[in-house]
């Protein structure tokens, strides 16, 4: 086949599982070593992955008292990693909701240009009443002023690097990254976004919200072809399934249940305090998605897990093990690639941004075992076509988006 898959790696402090940084032979203050960051980038860009990826968000949050968390600003990060290596991409995340356009436009157009090209911006909102704290505001805004004012605040920083005369980038701009599940989210992923981050658990949900961001693309007279969407992918790999499944089991015993209850309690927007362990979520407390506060792309992840499998409140803890609503597959190299393959042939996936278990020893497993497999059944690249991230993702130049939000076709149906 001549389409490939695109892979990232999400390096998430010491990994994506809520305990992984208790794993035996895990140093679990890797991730305040800038080395951390630049050793797995380094073994990124050998196995030839698109980019690297760093999450973030502008807060002090106390869940630190429970696991390392992202302790180094993104672009910090990535100017050291961009100065050794040469050719895998560099995606961080700045939010729309703390920061001044012309100033982020500046920084990351910089970036770009010094980098050779080779930089994404993930755009996002910054849900959740620690970060408005933070900034010394009494609440967090509301969902829908959030996203309006990213999709002004987007249009502004595209705006000012297209018109840069000076550091033009060698691939004109950097990338616009995404990721949205909520009604508000997908409209401007269809209007601004190339590449479109997920949190489906579902298959058919997946190819569905694939199949609805293209189509949101056309009405805005975009190519539906130049938008990648990549769904979060946390990976637990062994030699035989047997090891793969002990060492999720591990983890699961290494996850603090403290934590695990406040990211889920974070995700539903209410206490879990009086809940029984052994029973369901009570169907009262749960809100309509689009009517739900913080991350309504977190949320509706947990809603539709409760509403098809209605687990018990343990059960949930133990199914999201504290990673935050990303899918987890746990086989040998050769069953996730069948997974892989599957959700990628059925149209659900350009690729995925992963998150391996723990790191670095789960993105090793991954470079060293799990891209080999991809690469046998003609689904991943051997090298290198181009030297910037919009060649690695197959993406042009698209128009400066104009009018994000109020003039947009899909507005217009609402």
């Amino acid at each position: 086949m001549s389409r490939l898959l695109h892979l990232n790696v999400n390096i998430l402090n010491a990994g994506v599982f809520g305990g992984s940084w208790r794993f035996p032979g895990t140093d679990g203050a890797a991730s305040y070593s800038i080395e951390h960051y630049t050793s797995i980038a380094k073994k990124a860009e050998e196995a030839k992955l698109d980019a690297v990826f760093l999450a973030d968000g502008p807060v002090l949050d106390p869940g630190i008292e429970h696991r390392t968390g992202n302790n180094l600003e993104p672009t910090t990060v990535l100017a050291r990693v961009a100065a050794q290596t040469e050719r895998v991409g560099l995606i961080a995340t700045l939010s729309s909701s703390y920061n001044d356009p012309a100033e982020l436009a500046r920084r990351l157009g910089d970036l770009d240009h010094v980098s050779g090209g080779r930089f994404g911006w993930n755009v996002v909102t910054t849900a959740g009443p620690i970060a408005a704290a933070n900034f010394g505001r009494d609440g967090e805004p509301q969902h829908g002023l959030r996203y309006r004012r990213a999709a002004e605040f987007v249009e502004q920083v595209v705006a000012a690097w297209a018109e840069r005369t000076d550091f033009v980038s060698p691939q004109g701009r950097p990338v616009v990254v995404q990721a949205g599940g909520s009604s508000d989210g997908k409209r401007l992923a269809s209007r601004v976004g190339e590449v479109i981050f997920s949190a489906e658990q579902d298959i058919d949900r997946a190819r569905a919200f694939r199949d609805e961001l293209r189509a949101g693309a056309a009405e805005f007279g975009r190519n539906p072809d130049e938008i990648v969407v990549l769904p979060g992918l946390s990976t637990v790999l062994g030699s035989t399934e047997a090891e793969a499944r002990e060492r999720r089991e591990l983890l699961d015993e290494l996850l603090p249940d403290a934590y695990a209850r406040s990211r889920l309690a974070g995700q539903l927007g209410f206490s879990l305090d009086g809940l029984d362990d052994d029973a369901p979520i009570p169907p009262e407390l749960l809100v309509e998605p689009d009517a739900a506060g913080g991350s309504q792309t977190f949320y509706r992840v947990v809603r539709n897990l409760i509403d098809s499998e209605n687990p018990t409140l343990r059960q949930l803890l133990k199914k999201l093990s504290g990673g935050g609503g990303h899918r987890i597959v746990v086989g040998t190299p050769e069953q996730i690639a069948d997974d892989v393959e599957r959700w990628f042939r059925a149209g659900a996936a350009d690729g995925f941004n992963v998150m391996p278990d723990v790191l670095p020893s789960g993105f090793d497993d991954f470079a060293d075992h799990l891209v080999p497999e991809l690469r046998r059944r003609g689904l991943f690249r051997t090298d290198y076509d181009g030297t910037t991230l919009r060649d690695h993702l197959g993406l042009g130049l698209p128009p400066v988006p104009t009018g994000v939000w109020e003039r947009g076709p899909l507005e217009a149906a609402r």
